[in-house]
């Protein structure tokens, strides 16, 4: 691995998931020479443990938080709103691996839908077309199965309830992809051993993440300085504005300074909002890049909710590929419906010890243990939708409350908009008429799990006054600052982010290279 000098300037990219990561390969196979700063260890493969409490403990991002709002995460979890990884490689070693494309209108979501009251809708200033062909790199990055003649993983018990049921409601749309697991060795991954462990970090090596693909890639080209467990706190920069320095900790609390040419930040939608307010100045009061006020508000995390069903035979919902089965029918735009923007149904198993965390969260007594006893007879959907960007929706300080470097954490305030329940009240059914219509005796709804999809926070904008990043996510204000991670999403879509994530973060590194290249940076 390189070493870099701290007094050397370079491009230091905060973060190491499907932005980061991405971002530090894209440009070192280019020849330019990176600084990956990560807040966690580098846990390999051999590592991982699958036992659900034992893992989330060991990957999981537990820092102090805070959150408000009427969501119902507040009160279930008020020190989790997220629930994301803090290690090499990001929330990617932790994702189901569901890899949808965002759709042509939801690019265009202020002209689609027109004005919803409450909500924030902003056209994004890039189309389907311009990022149809990084889209095509990312499903070869990752290995998406149904795309580029990869072949369909098999359906394990749970997709095919959910099928059967599709069927039933003529759904014609569904599938067990696209998917970030390999059906057949792939790009030097073995095939999935179908073990259902993908949220506990995939031993085998068969999901695709950057830890697994794009960091080894990276360090193989000898110009990658990766350092882990190296906790940014704050972005400095020169008088004429442009950063020229990223400070941080290291696993001892030793402060240090990396010179930088240029900074990407790709710390999460919640992380990042939080450094760039960290990273206040005289220059930049409200924040770093926040000249709009946009820095942190518009914070998404996605429609979702469960519904777990119980049948009169078992189902063995854990055996197989957790997410792997797929309903798109309902990701259109019908406002038919009731509300704007759509949703998919998606497969999800949940092993015993989660699903008496979160099935019912504070549930006891007769009711809740039922549905632990039905666990083998049990099937699972996740339904995620487009939420609405509300400005409200914010991630700030918290100065009242520190975490373990004494800094002031990130709240998380939601408030769901009216758009967002009526659109999960009308999943909630479907998959309940799903369900009942091939043979359930149960179902069981489960309010929203922790946030894994969280997005917005940065978002591209065209006019410098309505966001915080360009259409190549670059800040508005300062010219060498890109943010390249979920928080530049403009508005949220339907379909899960990972793949418009890694889409971005390839036609981000195209850019910036050209610029540093040219010396326009």
């Amino acid at each position: 691995m390189k070493t870099i000098d701290h007094d050397t300037e370079t491009v230091v990219i905060i973060g190491s998931g499907a932005g980061g990561g991405t971002l530090a390969y894209e440009l070192t196979r280019q020849g330019i020479e990176c600084v990956v700063l990560e807040a966690g260890p580098y846990l390999h493969s051999e590592d991982y443990m699958n036992l659900e409490w034992e893992a989330f403990n060991q990957m999981a991002w537990t820092d102090a938080r805070t959150t408000s709002g009427s969501w119902r995460v507040a009160r279930d979890f008020p020190n989790l709103p997220a629930w994301i990884v803090k290690a090499v490689g990001g929330t990617t070693t932790h994702w189901s691996g569901a890899t949808p494309r965002l759709k042509a209108h939801e690019f265009a979501a202020r002209s689609t839908y027109g004005r919803i009251d409450g909500a924030n809708l902003l056209d994004w200033p890039i189309t389907l077309e311009e990022l149809e062909p990084y889209y095509t790199r990312a499903e070869d990055a990752i290995g998406s199965t149904h795309r580029g003649g990869r072949p369909p993983l098999p359906a394990n018990n749970n997709y095919k309830v959910l099928a059967a049921g599709a069927e039933k409601l003529g759904y014609r749309h569904y599938a067990t992809g696209p998917y970030g697991t390999n059906a057949e060795p792939y790009d030097g991954r073995p095939a999935s051993i179908q073990d259902g462990f993908n949220f506990q970090g995939d031993k085998n090596e068969s999901k695709w993440s950057t830890k697994v693909r794009e960091i080894p890639r990276a360090l193989e080209t000898g110009l990658l300085d990766l350092r882990p467990e190296s906790h940014v706190v704050q972005i400095m920069h020169d008088r004429a504005g442009r950063v020229d320095a990223v400070i941080y900790l290291d696993k001892d609390g030793n402060l240090h300074r990396q010179a930088a040419k240029v900074a990407c930040v790709a710390g999460n939608s919640i992380e990042t909002p939080r450094l760039l307010h960290l990273s206040s100045s005289s220059m930049f009061p409200d924040g770093l890049a926040n000249s709009s006020g946009q820095v942190g508000r518009n914070y998404m995390r996605h429609m979702t909710g469960s519904v777990y069903a119980q049948f009169d035979k078992p189902v063995t919902m854990y055996r197989g590929e957790t997410m792997a089965g797929n309903i798109s029918d309902e990701s259109v735009h019908n406002p038919a419906r009731g509300f704007a923007g759509g949703y998919y149904i998606q497969t999800i198993s949940l092993g015993p010890a989660f699903l008496a965390s979160f099935a019912e969260p504070g549930a006891w007594g007769p009711s809740f243990t039922k549905l632990l006893d039905a666990y083998q007879n049990t099937a699972g959907c996740w339904l995620v939708g487009e939420d609405m960007p509300q400005e409200s929706n914010a991630i700030t300080l918290n100065s009242t409350v520190t975490d373990q470097h004494g800094l002031p954490v990130a709240n998380v305030h939601f408030d769901d908009h009216a758009n967002d329940q009526a659109m999960r009240e009308h999943a909630y059914s479907t998959a309940e008429r799903l369900y009942s219509a091939v043979g359930a005796v149960g179902t069981h709804r489960t309010t929203p799990y922790p946030s894994t999809h969280n997005l917005g926070t940065c978002r591209m904008s065209e006019r410098p006054e309505d966001g915080v990043v360009d259409k190549w996510g670059r800040a508005h204000d300062v010219p060498n600052l890109f943010v390249s991670d979920g928080s530049q999403f403009t508005s949220g879509a339907a379909a899960n982010p990972t793949l418009t994530i890694v889409a971005l973060a390839i036609r981000q590194a195209e850019y910036l290279a050209e610029q540093l290249k040219k010396g326009e940076i």
